[in-house]
């Protein structure tokens, strides 16, 4: 086949639909992410049956032919999986542009853009999922002839799949690939089977785990569907920031008409449709339960995992070496609720202890340990006002102890740490010490203003110490600086070339944080 035409189109979708078909039972039985409720294979099954059933017999052009599927699957589309592959379509639509036919380049090119499409409907994309697999295809494929071009997509769907447990813990521990991942290999390889002339029944390369024979447990949350129509393309975003306020697999996505397809999985029904109401007119609504998540097989180590959200790039970094799932929260904001039980849900494990750097972002953390969300997993928040209690939390975190008396550990060291900052005034104000002007240097000590003065490269590493000497007049033996965005190059050399002078006895380390709130943050224990 030297390009895809309508009929070519037709013949794939009906490829789709039987591969999709055998394949049900096993995709079923290895979904355990976002949630394990075994419908993933079920949901691509139907999506991919409605856009099949909304083809004309005989299509005039590729185009006419994907345009036709895409609005079909947003139409039909079930679950998160469901969405995702309608937004699939729906970018192979556009792309087409009206084409009779997609030749090698044309349906490379179109590839990418169902990846930036299928994205883009989806508030937080996560490492592992179909959406990895995509992206993979996207960024493997080359303009060369249909032939090449389709089985490079297939190959890299397949390589990309075989990772996604290496991505994501949850499908580690259960010893699967993603489910939604699967179905879209499928779909990609019965594609290569119409257009070599070489399909073949679909295999899968994983094995499903068996039914439970206990009682179902019952819904710890809603999936909440619908199809949005009358809304205005300006107001998705704000849908998608309530929608992720609610809980989490948040996707809006069109079908290139007017109407999008709605999904989040939430606690609250009613406030995910009034949240559509207010924007247009929701129909098909679909409700389903969601059951709390399992584990297919017991944890290899530990059935903990402690997590943390801070603020800058490179102190995420820094946690994340050190074998810490770290969320980078944005630095002048909250993260946001579908973010944070991202953090706790892509664990593994039964016991999850939050370390937020900050007050605002302990904040964050307690609204989210008691999430419904959270399902029975139990999450504990060590309250942190600053990194470095993150930091010296970590430093005494031990998984071979007890989960209580590890969580203990963590708390009193977190608590014991004094902590300081260095942060320059944005604007006039009144302290304790006197007044700050805007480009002042004021400096911290467990949220008390302890001096104000004017700043500059060398009055930095002053003022540095002069707080520090005031935080270790109470004690200490362990000084720990993270220098933010702002912070001159050296000068955390500078200041512990003046620490060692004054108080050789204590120890000083220092890392980049990357933050902008503050110049210098520092920590005494």
């Amino acid at each position: 086949m030297r390009a895809l035409d309508g009929a070519a189109v037709v013949a794939w979708a009906s490829a789709c639909v039987h591969s999709l078909d055998v394949l049900r039972p096993a995709i079923n039985g290895i979904n355990v992410y976002p949630v394990a409720d075994s419908d993933t294979g079920s949901n691509l099954l139907h999506t991919m049956t409605g856009a099949r059933n909304a083809l004309t017999p005989a299509p005039e052009s590729a185009s006419e032919a994907l345009a036709q599927l895409a609005r079909g699957a947003v139409r039909s589309a079930r679950g998160n999986s469901g969405v995702i592959l309608s937004q699939v379509l729906r970018g192979l639509a556009e792309a087409a542009g009206g084409k009779p036919e997609l030749d090698g380049p044309a349906l490379a090119d179109a590839l990418v853009h169902a990846d930036r499409v299928a994205t883009d409907a989806v508030a937080r994309p996560v490492a592992g999922t179909m959406l990895t697999v995509l992206h993979a295809v996207a960024t493997t494929v080359e303009s060369t002839d249909l032939h090449d071009v389709v089985t490079t997509a297939a190959k890299a769907a397949s390589a990309a799949l075989e990772q996604t447990p290496q991505q994501l813990p949850v499908l580690a521990s259960a010893g699967v690939v993603d489910a939604g991942a699967r179905g879209l290999v499928a779909v990609l390889d019965a594609l290569a089977g119409v257009v070599l002339g070489t399909a073949t029944e679909p295999v899968h390369s994983c094995e499903a785990h068996s039914e439970s024979e206990d009682a179902e447990p019952a819904p710890y949350a809603w999936e909440v569907m619908y199809l949005l129509e009358d809304a205005a393309e300006a107001d998705l975003p704000g849908l998608r920031h309530t929608l992720s306020g609610l809980g989490d697999s948040v996707t809006v996505a069109g079908d290139g008409s007017g109407a999008y397809a709605v999904h989040v999985h939430c606690a609250d029904i009613g406030a995910a449709i009034e949240a559509g109401l207010a924007l247009g007119r929701p129909r098909r609504i679909r409700v389903e339960p969601l059951i709390t998540p399992v584990p297919i097989e017991a944890p290899a180590g530990p059935d903990r995992a402690v997590v943390a959200v801070v603020r800058g790039d490179e102190l995420a970094e820094l946690l994340r070496e050190e074998g810490v799932a770290v969320l980078a929260a944005p630095q002048d904001a909250k993260p946001s609720v579908e973010e944070m039980l991202g953090l706790v849900t892509e664990r593994a494990v039964g016991h999850v202890t939050i370390l937020p750097g900050g007050m605002d972002l302990t904040e964050a953390a307690d609204a989210t340990a008691g999430h419904a969300m959270i399902g029975d997993r139990e999450v504990v928040v060590i309250p942190c006002a600053s990194p470095v209690q993150v930091l010296a939390a970590l430093a005494v975190h031990d998984p071979a102890r007890r989960v209580n008396d590890d969580v203990v550990a963590m708390a009193e060291a977190a608590a014991a740490t004094r902590r300081g900052e260095l942060v320059v005034a944005q604007e006039e104000s009144l302290t304790w010490v006197g007044p700050a002007h805007p480009g002042d240097l004021i400096g911290f000590v467990d949220g008390e203003v302890v001096l104000v003065e004017p700043s500059t490269e060398e009055n930095l590493v002053t003022a540095a110490m002069t707080v520090l000497r005031r935080m270790l007049a109470v004690g200490g033996e362990l000084v720990t600086v993270l220098t933010g965005a702002a912070a001159p190059e050296g000068v955390a050399g500078e200041l512990a070339d003046l620490l060692c002078e004054e108080r050789p006895e204590v120890e000083f380390v220092s890392y980049p944080g990357g933050q902008t709130e503050a110049v210098l943050l520092i920590g005494v224990e």
